[in-house]
């Protein structure tokens, strides 16, 4: 016969058995601490487009998100039914405090109040690091497809990725070309190397890069500054143009008509037709999406194409 302890310890242990499992708290790491998420959530708010793009992927429907420059690849999104929490830079605490939500995904123009946003549900950091893209991209996809309970369509969507960036790796093995990848914000240039926020162009794609001999560029945080000059002594084969103000809605077109001058002419890319402008949203405002990480792939392979 049991005694009153061992009757209450057998008690306890069969309460926990018969906890369902999804009431049991899981631990997940990010870039700024951990979050403790239990059961699957219900109420997302998600404040980022590269995780918008990633949970749609996956099957989530968030109750909330920013709408200011929302990507193309996303308009659905801008339906009523759907509650504009802001931009990705500024957050309506308001409005996301009245959508109770049970989950919020941050990203990394949030990091500065990934405090009060903890205050409100518990906050995951979708941060990706863009010098080491796709293993950060695989790792942030693996983790949201454990809280969501989707760990088959998590790894179904790697594969997916994978098997177009071997593919694209192989077909630039093949075909060597030096690439050079620029960005402008106004009239100032910045080129961008494998450690980079492109590093995808070197790293995963393949590319080698292009640099002068002849023309010295100016280190900074975001790029190096460069010239026209320093464009046209790389004489790169690939000339990749991001048009950062487009990318954040300042302007639409301006690379296009910068970039059209002699010395960008000069070049081995545009002889030969291989001078991409990128697509602002997959290469700046989406990172680390499903389909922004395709819109990357996709382009690339049409800029070496014969």
């Amino acid at each position: 016969m049991l005694g009153k302890t061992s009757l209450r310890v057998a008690t306890g242990a069969l309460l926990l058995a018969l906890a369902p499992i999804g009431a049991m708290a899981k631990t997940y790491q990010h870039s700024l601490g951990t979050v403790d998420i239990d059961g699957v959530p219900q109420r997302v708010v998600v404040l980022g487009y590269g995780s918008l793009d990633y949970i749609d992927a996956l099957g989530v429907t968030p109750v909330g998100m920013p709408k200011t420059l929302l990507p193309k690849s996303l308009e659905k999104f801008q339906i009523d039914s759907f509650v504009n929490t802001g931009s990705v830079k500024e957050v309506n605490f308001e409005t996301l405090f009245m959508l109770k939500p049970d989950l919020i995904i941050a990203e990394g123009r949030m990091a500065d109040i990934y405090k009060d946003l903890s205050d409100i549900a518990p906050t995951y950091m979708f941060r990706i690091d863009t010098t080491d893209y796709w293993k950060t991209t695989q790792e942030h996809w693996r983790t949201l497809g454990d809280i969501f309970d989707k760990e088959e369509q998590a790894e179904q969507l790697i594969e997916d990725v994978q098997e177009q960036i071997d593919h694209l790796h192989a077909k630039v093995e093949e075909q060597p070309r030096r690439a050079l990848t620029v960005s402008n914000s106004g009239n100032s240039l910045a080129m961008f190397g494998t450690n980079s926020r492109f590093s995808f162009v070197y790293e995963e794609a393949g590319f080698a890069t292009s640099t002068s001999e002849n023309v010295k560029s100016v280190p900074r945080t975001h790029g190096n500054l460069i010239s026209f000059e320093y464009i046209a002594d790389a004489q790169p084969e690939v000339l990749l143009i991001l048009d950062r103000e487009q990318a954040i809605g300042q302007s639409s077109g301006k690379a296009k008509q910068l970039f059209d001058n002699d010395l960008v002419k000069s070049t081995p890319a545009a002889k030969n037709n291989r001078v991409l402008f990128m697509d602002p949203a997959a290469w700046y405002l989406t990172a680390g999406g499903y389909q922004s990480t395709q819109t990357m792939i996709k382009e690339l392979n049409q800029v070496i194409a014969d």
